[in-house]
């Protein structure tokens, strides 16, 4: 078998661009890839879904937005739509991979992630697939008379002819939600995106339109995509992420979800880098038509909410740091 560690090979970046927040995010994206990656050996892609019969408007990215990120050396992948589009766009992370090149190893990231460090420093160990752990209890929502933990991901796990006992943390106590396999969908990655993207594909319209009884009270919108990823990643012989992957929401990438939200709980480092590699007046010209990033970028108040919170002593809840910000009426996206 190959060897596909990164020291080893090179190997591709993936995010999705599309008209709107996504498109702006975009930027974000490349323009601090390529500053904390001046030497990257792989590629940069950026997929975007094409007008079809499941978009009501054209999603693609406007010409301004496409200018920058070329200049930042992205590579636009356009990309179909069938199964997912308008409906449940989460569905474009699954129907975007199959655009990549074949055979590649390829990391997915979500488009509101940042970079504050080298990729090339991160352990990826292309067969073994793994994902993001920055998440927190979300899915499923178990109810009062309803099935359990284990009962729910279980006839997931047996619905796809996998092996439940081996995806459990044993270290975690039974019914509680971390002894279960469950990511945040903000990165994954392999060593070939169609291999990936079309078992992803399977299991997300199998949930989506023949689950298992036990997820009949269950919501999939919009938890889709991270009830089939873990059955893929496990599927392939992935798991959890070990230490080598730690760069990764840390040192490397920051998922910031939305920028109030980076302003009240990222490093002072990833503040710097967001601020910095947008600050030239050919990226702000564009940028500051979204009303977030003129308003909490460019006008500066981001800090009002930075001051706001103290980074070593965060609301445990991400809630509680949203009610505060729209409190404060900074809550823009």
């Amino acid at each position: 078998m190959a060897d596909t560690r990164t020291d080893r090979r090179g190997f591709n970046v993936f995010c999705i661009g599309q008209a709107g927040r996504l498109g702006y995010e975009a930027v974000i994206f490349a323009a601090t890839f390529r500053a904390a990656n001046p030497d990257f050996p792989g590629r940069l892609f950026i997929g975007e879904p094409q007008p079809g019969p499941n978009w009501q408007a054209d999603p693609r990215m406007t010409l301004e937005i496409r200018a920058l990120l070329e200049g930042f050396e992205a590579e636009i992948l356009p990309f179909d739509t069938p199964h997912f589009g308008q409906v449940y766009p989460y569905g474009n992370k699954i129907e975007g991979l199959f655009a990549l090149p074949e055979g590649e190893p390829f990391v997915f990231f979500d488009t509101d992630t940042l970079f504050t460090g080298p990729l090339t420093s991160v352990g990826f160990e292309f067969d073994r697939p793994s994902a993001s752990m920055r998440r927190e209890a979300t899915w499923p929502q178990i109810e009062l008379y309803g099935p359990g933990y284990a009962a729910t991901w279980k006839s997931l796990y047996d619905k796809f002819g996998l092996d439940f006992e081996t995806s459990l943390d044993l270290t975690q106590p039974d019914e509680y939600w971390e002894r279960y396999l469950y990511f945040n969908a903000g990165w994954f990655f392999y060593r070939c995106p169609r291999t990936f993207g079309q078992r992803f594909l399977d299991y997300a319209l199998t949930i989506r339109d023949d689950g298992p009884e036990e997820l009949v009270c269950q919501s999939l919108d919009p938890w889709l995509d991270q009830v089939a990823l873990p059955l893929v990643i496990h599927s392939f012989s992935g798991g959890r992420p070990g230490p080598g992957l730690a760069g990764l929401d840390g040192g490397v990438s920051c998922h910031y979800r939305t920028l109030p939200l980076l302003y009240a709980r990222e490093s002072d480092a990833t503040v710097a880098m967001l601020e910095g590699a947008i600050a030239p007046n050919l990226i702000k010209k564009v940028l500051k038509e979204y009303e977030p990033l003129k308003k909490l970028v460019y006008q500066g108040k981001g800090h009002k909410i930075r001051a706001m919170f103290d980074r070593g002593d965060l609301p445990r809840r991400e809630q509680a740091i949203r009610n505060q910000i729209k409190q404060a009426k900074l809550w823009l996206r």
